[in-house]
């Protein structure tokens, strides 16, 4: 097997030739992304099927961006990253619609093993991420290998997440743990206590 079917296929692979050829085709789309953005959006957005990123209408980082392979990552429709975004798309980075990324969000598909003597061996692995509809991801989170995260959840903050986390709640810390679900009561409310006032709110209810 090559290196390159072993990394797809979640297995322990080393970053040959062929692996790193593959990087630097993405690299380089990526890196005109973040020269032209967001003064020329149709170059921004040829950067980014260059890059071979599979997306929906509406797809937009904020310079700078950073990924490894691009072609492993599915973007929704309406998907909106702040600044300094990173995604380590070893495997497979899959987004639903309407996702929101605050500034610094990173996540890492890729890993190493535990122990040094086989670390040092230059083996790595990838495990893919799920990220699925309606989800807001705050500034400055990283997700882990492995992790899904559910339809309509919210993660704080400055969360590292290295458990799956269920729809329909709000989730922060570090280990990422639920906090709360998500209900109808929550829907008047743009930020904690405050209501949205009612020309807003007869806009949006």
């Amino acid at each position: 097997m090559d290196n390159r079917y072993r990394r797809d296929h979640e297995m322990a692979y080393y970053s040959d030739a062929s692996v790193i050829e593959e990087q630097l085709t993405a690299k380089k789309a990526i890196r005109e992304y973040n020269t032209v953005m967001p003064f020329e959006p149709e170059k921004g957005l040829e950067c980014l099927d260059r890059a071979g990123i599979i997306h929906g209408k509406n797809v937009y980082f904020e310079p700078p961006f950073h990924c490894e392979y691009g072609k492993h990552i599915t973007l929704g429709e309406n998907f909106y990253s702040n600044t300094g975004c990173v995604m380590l798309d070893v495997a497979k980075i899959r987004i639903g619609n309407n996702v929101m990324f605050g500034p610094n969000v990173s996540i890492y598909t890729a890993g190493h093993p535990i122990h040094p003597d086989s670390r040092n061996s230059g083996y790595e692995y990838g495990i893919p991420v799920t990220i699925g509809n309606n989800v807001w991801i705050g500034g400055s989170c990283v997700i882990l290998p492995g992790v899904t995260i559910g339809d309509n959840t919210v993660i704080g903050a400055g969360s590292v997440v290295t458990k799956d986390v269920p729809a329909n709640v709000c989730a922060a810390g570090n280990p990422c743990r639920v906090i709360r679900e998500i209900t109808e009561a929550d829907r008047p409310y743009y930020y904690k206590d405050r209501k949205f006032d009612e020309e807003v709110w007869e806009k949006i209810k």
